[in-house]
């Protein structure tokens, strides 16, 4: 027996050995792609749009405030960092999550150790070096004894939003430019359309209906998720008591996906609120969410407290960050991307997470072709398989994904734990969770670190499902939980 298990040890320790050794050979080499991709990018972009756009990869933190008093600089501080503006401006407060340009790789590590000794190199020159700490104390003076850094790219992306009205512009030459996509700014919708989110409304009309259910889809889906599924399975009942109302998120689906949008969570809320809740008129409402959709419900229930009256989560990405941890949002992105191959779900993810430019080829090669792989799909299954999942999958832009998975996801690591405590403390809101047990994009600890914080919440497991069929193969009787719950 004592044999057997100092094998299987031994036989562990070197799998893990293993898998460490061939994940940094495989993540050097990704490192270096992503590294050449940076300037494809650029060259393209100049070539095709005429202009040289900033990326996440090539930013450098830089210490300074500019005289001018408009410039926009991250305060680091608590669990969070937070990209505040300087000035009277329309764009006062943006959370960014540093995950965008801080994430370190070994290209990165040498390019900084390289810049570093060059520093020390000038430095040795006592001219340099007065100069440098002159301008070091005129600094620290105007931040008054604040701690301030300063973000070039994320300075450059924002400014570019300030005094400026909002626009929605073509498509990039990387993006999909097919009616579906670019519906929103099609010459037939109307103003209106073009800057709310697209809204899928079934059931009573308003006045008529008991109450209204809003429907929020998770990371690279659409609302088709909820309309193709549990839609038609609503009960005779429910269809006249309820008034359904599924949205396809900013960037996603059917709605606009403007390229100087930051995707950042008040972003996300703000449409929500007002081609939702205002343009349908929802008073009182339920939340069904998936996924990553589960943030922005309870971010949207935390905000209207006496409005929600039940939170239906299915697989909820909540990550217990631990004490003492200086820096949430880093920890949140090494625990769903901890850059290892094995398992394949956690090279995916670390992909998705890590390589900004990895991710842009991958939208071009799928995203910007996906009536391609939709035909391709229909052909080879003889048109017996559904495509509005890869619709859902394929319709968004690079731009959208990217900076709502950081910050969303990441971003949202800080705010959690707040969140939670005040859905505990709002005994008025059933809390019911959904995870399946094969889940293996988001663990079911999860779902539990939930309950754990809200201790009335209700969990559920169903067996031999996972992240999709959840829903996707039972919607039948998920319909009918969702009835008995808001009954």
């Amino acid at each position: 027996m004592n044999v057997m298990k100092r094998a299987t040890s031994v036989l562990t320790l070197s799998g893990r050995a293993l898998n460490e050794a061939v994940s940094f050979i495989v993540f050097c080499a990704l490192d270096l792609v992503d590294y050449v991709l940076c300037f494809f990018f650029k060259a393209m972009d100049m070539l095709i749009e005429a202009e040289w756009k900033p990326c996440y990869c090539s930013s450098s933190a830089k210490e300074a405030i500019t005289s001018s008093g408009k410039i926009l600089v991250s305060e680091q501080g608590g669990e969070s960092t937070k990209i505040v503006s300087l000035s009277s401006t329309k764009l006062v407060l943006e959370d960014i999550s540093d995950t965008l340009y801080s994430r370190p790789s070994l290209v990165s590590e040498v390019s900084s150790f390289t810049l570093n000794e060059l520093k020390k190199f000038k430095l040795e020159d006592p001219v340099l070096q007065q100069q440098t700490t002159t301008k070091r104390g005129t600094s620290s003076s105007r931040c008054s004894g604040s701690s301030f850094t300063v973000n070039t790219t994320i300075v450059e992306m924002l400014q570019g939003k300030i005094g400026k009205p909002e626009k929605h512009p073509i498509p990039r030459w990387s993006d999909c430019d097919c009616n579906f996509c670019t519906s929103w700014m099609s010459s037939s919708s109307s103003l209106s359309t073009k800057h709310s989110l697209f809204v899928k409304a079934q059931g009573p009309k308003i006045g008529k209906a008991k109450e209204d259910v809003v429907f929020i889809h998770g990371f690279i889906s659409s609302s088709s998720f909820w309309t193709e599924t549990l839609f038609p399975n609503f009960s005779s009942t429910a269809m006249s008591s309820y008034r359904l109302l599924a949205v396809d998120l900013l960037g996603f689906g059917r709605s606009p996906k403007p390229t100087d949008s930051l995707y950042t969570l008040s972003e996300h809320l703000e449409m929500i609120e007002k081609s939702v809740l205002e343009a349908h008129s929802v008073q009182s409402f339920h939340i069904v969410a998936h996924s990553l959709g589960c943030i922005l419900a309870l971010a949207l229930a935390v905000k209207h407290p006496h409005s929600v009256k039940s939170l239906t989560f299915l697989a909820p990405p909540f990550y217990p960050v631990p004490k003492g941890e200086a820096q949430a949002t880093q920890y949140v992105m090494r625990k769903i991307a901890p850059r290892r191959v094995w398992p394949l779900i956690s090279l995916g993810a670390s992909l998705v997470c890590w390589y900004e430019h990895i991710t842009r080829m991958v939208c071009f090669l799928i995203c910007k072709n996906h009536r391609l792989w939709e035909f391709l799909t229909k052909l080879l299954t003889r048109n017996r398989v559904r495509t509005f999942l890869l619709e859902g999958f394929f319709c968004h832009t690079h731009n959208a994904a990217w900076h709502t998975l950081h910050n969303i996801i990441c971003g949202t690591a800080g705010k959690i734990g707040t969140y939670l405590d005040a859905i505990k403390d709002n005994t008025n809101i059933k809390v019911t969770i959904f995870h399946g047990k094969n889940d293996e994009v988001i663990p079911i600890e999860c779902s539990y670190e939930v309950q754990r914080r809200i201790p009335r919440a209700n969990v559920r497991v169903i067996d031999k499902k996972d992240h999709i069929t959840i829903v996707v193969g039972r919607q039948k009787s998920f319909a009918r939980d969702l009835e008995e719950i808001w009954s």
